[in-house]
């Protein structure tokens, strides 16, 4: 009787998947488009609270900061408590605060408010792989991954293009007020829906000082980069920001080989279909992130595009991806053929080079046909590598590899943006220009642009390479 209470849990969970998963997605969506929608609304909220923008920039950067810091974790910590009690928990605290944010009467409440958006959209974000991953049967977790990686996709791009919305029609608050009605909807489905069988895994004590060492190396190398992108320099608090990362990032290392608990089992990074995934995403998301960052350059101060039409411009590649992931985790799931990720992601670099020779010839329909084939290789890689990252651990560090994945993944934005930042800043100072990068002179302009997007492919390179050697 107990054997057969026991198969019959999952079919219920089975059966309820596409319910947990209507729950899921949304939260991965709204947690990926807070970091990215408050970027428009910057300007706005600066002069709303009469302040320096040194200092409004911390509404985004304690955000990123933050989640980034804290996905390692709380994906630990929901070995112990159950994912789902920390995934509700989690979209609670990411919905009040919202509201607070929203109704923020001055810029450090705002940012305090945020810090605990963040904290929430940790929380949901570390493990909402992981519940899906468990939710879906072995024959569809390509497809489950593909829909994660479809929402990430759009919640990156979208976020421009709604902030500007809601700002333009609203005011900035209603970035943040617009997840309370969602997220109160969100949160009543999660409470009748999502509902599966967990085991808790009891340890004894709490990994404090690999977690200290750990907030500490993320929050130093997160500054750090931003840093070298502001100012294209080797500066005293650059170095200094440097040192503290490497400092704390050998003390992490060495707390973590010695922990009874560690936050973060260094023993997966030898299992070579965890960690050549996880090296194939990291690089996938800094050189494709070169085309979000510096395309609105280029359709701007080249082409003489709107901001409004830059951003319908942009939805091309997130729309195929909507489309194309659940059909990359579909294919995966029927052939299970190892070549996929590789081959979308060789599709990637291919698309990632005709991009750059389409904006240096000023190409319309050659960037697009580079924005098709990048949503396309991205469908491609995505699904098939979240499924064998996702599947390379056991069942028990399900939480760790989802926590792993998310934060690798949120590396990938912040080393995308830095990089392109950066390369942009070097190329125009040894050109002599200074000014603003709109200003720029054409002939200055798209060389700079077409060789950021190159740089970016030869990192997308890299990307098939390490998928490639997974299979060898």
């Amino acid at each position: 009787m107990q054997q057969a209470q026991q198969e019959q849990i999952p079919e219920q969970v089975y059966r309820n998947r596409y319910k947990i998963m209507l729950v899921v997605l949304p939260s991965i969506f709204m947690s990926v488009i807070d970091g990215t929608v408050t970027n428009i609304a910057l300007p706005t909220i600066t002069s709303y609270f009469n302040v320096d923008v040194a200092l409004s920039q911390w509404v985004i950067t304690g955000y990123l900061l933050t989640i980034t810091s804290l996905l390692l974790v709380f994906g630990k910590i929901s070995e112990r408590t159950g994912k789902i009690p920390i995934f509700i928990a989690g979209f609670a605290i990411f919905t009040v605060s919202s509201l607070a944010c929203g109704l923020a009467p001055n810029l450090p409440v705002l940012i305090g408010c945020r810090v605990l958006q963040a904290v929430g959209g940790a929380m949901v974000f570390s493990i909402s792989g992981a519940i899906l991953f468990q939710a879906f049967p072995v024959k569809e977790r390509g497809r489950a991954m593909g829909y994660i990686g479809s929402t990430v996709a759009i919640g990156g791009i979208m976020g421009p293009v709604v902030g500007g919305f809601l700002v333009s029609t609203l005011g900035w608050q209603y970035i943040f007020l617009i997840n309370v009605p969602i997220g109160v909807v969100v949160l009543l489905a999660a409470l009748a829906y999502l509902r599966m069988p967990e085991t808790k895994y009891e340890e004894a004590g709490f990994d404090w000082a690999g977690t200290g060492a750990l907030v500490t190396a993320m929050t130093s190398l997160v500054l750090c980069l931003g840093q070298l992108a502001d100012t294209a320099a080797i500066t005293p608090p650059i170095v200094a920001l440097a040192a503290i990362f490497a400092v704390s990032l050998t003390a992490f290392v060495w707390i973590e080989s010695r922990a009874r608990s560690p936050i973060l089992d260094l023993e997966v990074f030898r299992i070579k279909n965890f960690t050549l995934p996880c090296l194939s995403m990291l690089l996938f998301f800094v050189g494709s992130f070169t085309v979000t960052i510096v395309g609105p350059f280029y359709f701007e101060g080249v082409m003489g595009f709107t901001p409004a039409q830059v951003g319908m411009f942009f939805l091309i590649n997130p729309i195929i991806m909507m489309i194309g992931a659940p059909i990359g985790g579909w294919l995966y799931d029927k052939h299970h053929s190892k070549y996929y990720s590789t081959a979308g992601m060789l599709i990637i670099t291919a698309a990632m080079f005709l991009y750059a020779y389409a904006a240096y010839i000023a190409s319309i329909p050659a960037i697009i046909a580079g924005m098709v084939l990048l949503g396309i290789g991205g469908a491609l890689f995505q699904s098939p590598n979240n499924t064998e990252l996702m599947s390379a651990l056991p069942r028990q560090k399900l939480g760790i590899a989802s926590s792993v994945s998310s934060t690798v993944r949120n590396l990938g934005f912040t080393l995308g943006t830095s990089f392109a930042v950066l390369l942009l800043t070097v190329q125009f100072s040894l050109a002599g220009y200074h000014g603003q990068i709109l200003e720029a002179d054409h002939s200055l302009l798209i060389p700079v642009v077409a060789i950021t997007m190159a740089a970016g492919g030869v990192i997308c390179l890299m990307s098939a390479i390490a998928s490639l050697l997974r299979n060898v």
